[in-house]
């Protein structure tokens, strides 16, 4: 079967996209490849992240139901401490809630989003 499109970008809203921008910059290394106030567009190994504006930003409440996630990244790291260290000195901020802390760490980024920072479960993942 021949792909009807090709995976183009991984898109979060925020408040305030340069903020957010910054953040995923520094923790996962990202190039900046265009910056305005109505968007962010980062560059990483194969995969591009973008975060647009949205003015009324509600972020998701983490693990409530009442404004869901809807989706959240899940970044493999090899430690997850050293990781979890290293998000906060990011801007990342520990989750209250952990449901598997010894297998991953949920935090919540500076616009709200829920991400986890996981060990990857298989050789070569």
């Amino acid at each position: 079967m021949t792909a009807v499109a090709r995976f183009g970008a991984i898109s979060l809203d925020s408040g305030d996209p340069h903020r957010l921008g910054q953040f995923y910059r520094a923790l996962l290394d990202f190039e900046i490849r265009y910056e305005s106030d109505e968007l962010v567009v980062l560059q990483g190994a194969g995969v591009m992240l973008t975060i647009e504006h949205v003015a009324d930003h509600i972020s998701p409440d983490w693990p409530g139901n009442q404004v869901p996630k809807q989706m959240h990244l899940d970044l493999f790291v090899s430690d997850l401490d050293t990781a979890e260290t290293a998000a906060i000195e990011c801007g990342a901020v520990k989750a209250d809630f952990q449901p598997a802390p010894d297998r991953w760490r949920v935090l919540i980024d500076p616009s709200g989003h829920p991400f986890c920072l996981t060990v990857p479960a298989g050789p070569g993942i």
